[in-house]
């Protein structure tokens, strides 16, 4: 007697209890699109503890959007959950740190996928800066260091962001709609729109969706298989044990840095992306820490 795929999926979930999986059913996938909004719409939502008011019409649909939307980009969500296991270590101590909301590492998702990526206009790295603002917090930016790309300075850089425009806005989800609108930008709709929640303003296509999409992601992130996604937690990238090399003097050739090291250059700069060159000029004297693996290679 022939098994349905429905009962087969259902047993391994069973067999499967408690690890943690991600990846794509096809039977859930089809459950998603077919069997109605009350299957995966949530009752409440919230960004860093504001809740979303799902009662009013088009912010309900504006959320439909973004789920069924992530939940069927299949490859890019589950590469993003997979990256995610190896950069939210990283990101949420500095975030706590400053005293941003955990939430705001979906920020971080809806940027870039967790990626060094480089937009049209010039923004660059995990938190998507673009040069003259990557300057005025701290940022190195020019073609031998780009610290846009160093994920650690570049979170700090955009909690700094973050901190002014929650002084300036009372809210962290208006916060977060100015690191894509601009504060200039957000503040602007605010006073000739006489509101003051992001859910009551009229606002650019982009701005618009933008926090939709980090609730959407937070809460396919956070419930993977209800949206379809199922894959072990071995899967998952890892964590790569390292240690850190300070340097404060030129580097003339890092290839031949990095085989002083034990590795090559490849793996030298797939672990410092912020170097953009293939030597690293510094006659400030300026310190580095340079980050050498020590598994993986």
């Amino acid at each position: 007697m022939k098994t349905n795929k429905a009962l087969l999926y259902t047993i391994a979930v069973i067999f499967i209890s408690g690890m943690l999986v991600f990846g794509v059913s096809g039977d859930s996938k089809d459950k998603l699109l077919h069997e109605g909004t009350a299957m995966y719409f949530p009752t409440t939502i919230d960004f860093a503890g504001e809740n979303a008011p799902l009662q009013i019409t088009d912010v309900r649909e504006r959320l439909d959007r973004e789920l069924l939307i992530n939940a069927n980009l299949d490859a890019t969500t589950a590469l993003i959950i997979k990256r995610a296991n190896r950069a939210f270590p990283i990101i949420e101590p500095i975030l706590q740190k400053y005293n941003i909301p955990d939430d705001f590492k979906y920020l971080a998702v809806i940027e870039s996928g967790l990626t060094n990526a480089v937009s049209g206009s010039g923004a660059k790295g995990v938190w998507q800066f673009m040069p003259d603002t990557a300057k005025e917090k701290g940022m190195e930016v020019n073609d031998i260091v780009d610290e846009r790309y160093h994920l650690e300075k570049s979170t700090e850089a955009a909690c700094k962001y973050l901190l002014t425009a929650k002084e300036k806005f009372g809210s962290w989800t208006l916060a977060a709609a100015s690191y894509n609108g601009g504060m200039t930008g957000v503040g602007k709709k605010i006073d000739e729109q006489k509101v003051t929640n992001y859910y009551d303003l009229a606002l650019t296509e982009e701005t618009s969706r933008y926090v939709f999409r980090i609730l959407a992601l937070k809460e396919i992130m956070k419930n993977p298989a209800k949206y379809g996604f199922s894959i072990f937690s071995s899967d998952l990238y890892s964590e790569i044990p390292s240690k850190k090399i300070e340097v404060d003097s030129t580097i003339n050739d890092l290839a031949s840095f990095a085989k002083t090291q034990g590795i090559n250059y490849k793996i030298l700069k797939i672990h410092n992306p912020w170097l953009r060159d293939k030597k690293l000029l510094n006659p400030t004297k300026k310190k580095y820490e340079i980050e050498i693996p020590l598994t993986g290679y």
